[in-house]
């Protein structure tokens, strides 16, 4: 199967990096597209900003400017080797990237899980989780530790470029 489109959400924390890194290690060698996708979700601590109530769209264009800089920092010189285009939306997080996944008819969405378990597993549950659950695509979950190197996502290249039968 060639993969076309990949879709990589990003919450910005540092834990994401892993997932977007790999989404693009994995797209060059079909030269896929890598949608680096980032949704804000509806909180007191978002919509108020220096104590001034914001509008959605004010809020989705100053995120649009801290997720360019997130992929800048994270990806450095890899977004120039693959295209890459980047997307801000409000609302639900996990309903948002399966309805976007389902959009852009996206092959794969490879994102990082933060690993919660115990009782703040339970509380709020995994984003991953839910996507996996609701998504009509395959969902590559990438554990940031796991992607500790080049190695890792050349180990996984080779393995997807010559497959077992």
């Amino acid at each position: 199967m060639k993969i076309k489109k990949i879709l990589a959400p990003a919450d910005l924390s540092d834990l994401s990096q892993a997932g977007i890194r790999y989404a693009m290690e994995l797209a060059r060698p079909d030269n896929a597209e890598v949608l680096v996708y980032h949704v804000v979700e509806a909180s007191g601590e978002w919509l108020l900003w220096h104590g001034e109530l914001q509008t959605v769209d004010s809020l989705v264009q100053r995120h649009k400017l801290l997720l360019a800089q997130f992929v800048k920092v994270a990806c450095g010189d890899s977004v120039s080797r693959v295209s890459v285009r980047q997307e801000v939306d409000f609302g639900v997080s996990y309903e948002k990237i399966v309805e976007k996944a389902e959009e852009e008819k996206a092959d794969i969405i490879v994102m990082s899980t933060h690993g919660r378990t115990g009782l703040l597993h339970v509380l709020i549950g995994s984003v991953t989780e839910k996507v996996v659950n609701g998504a009509s695509c395959p969902v590559l979950s990438i554990q940031p530790v796991a992607v500790s190197g080049a190695s890792r996502v050349r180990a996984a290249q080779a393995e997807r470029a010559n497959p077992i039968r």
